[in-house]
């Protein structure tokens, strides 16, 4: 019998590119129970072949929502509290207190967010990923997996399968 998962938390991805990127994206979101949320124009095509080539044909297994623009995801997403995430953050992603149906923004792997979306998140919802100084950011899909996982953990990891033993 399968395992009903709630949908606790929303990934945003913002005008994505790279397709094995949000593949990766669509899997974690398949195994913690994140809803996924595509801000147009992606850098890929989500036609069937396109999708099984990147890897992205974890979309039984996901919920995978397009939306035409941010502001028609973020009506969509009603009172979920954003987060965004960017490398210019004030504060790092593990000193906040998440809840259920909270929502994380990931801006496009090449540049990152715009200065404008930043603007339109709150200050202290602004979280960046502690690194090294003077390297490149992590990888998309190694960003989000931070981030929900933390969240999720901090949410007893709700509709999770007990572990066997």
């Amino acid at each position: 019998m399968a395992c009903i998962i709630a949908r606790v938390f929303h990934v945003v991805l913002f005008r994505p590119e790279i397709p094995p990127n949000t593949g990766n994206v669509i899997r974690l979101c398949a195994n913690s129970g994140a809803t996924l949320h595509l801000v147009r124009p992606l850098g890929f095509e989500l036609s069937g072949k396109a999708v099984r080539r990147a890897g992205l044909d974890y979309q039984e297994l996901a919920q995978v929502r397009v939306h035409a623009s941010l502001a028609g995801c973020l009506e969509a997403l009603g009172p979920a509290r954003l987060f965004s995430i960017e490398t210019g953050g004030t504060r790092p992603y593990s000193e906040a207190a998440f809840l259920a149906g909270d929502a994380f923004l990931f801006g496009p792997e090449t540049r990152g967010l715009p200065a404008r979306v930043l603007a339109s998140v709150p200050r202290e919802r602004q979280l960046a990923i502690p690194m090294r100084a003077h390297n490149r950011s992590l990888n998309l899909s190694n960003a989000v997996a931070l981030v929900v996982y933390e969240a999720w953990r901090q949410a007893g990891y709700a509709g999770a399968e007990p572990p066997t033993i």
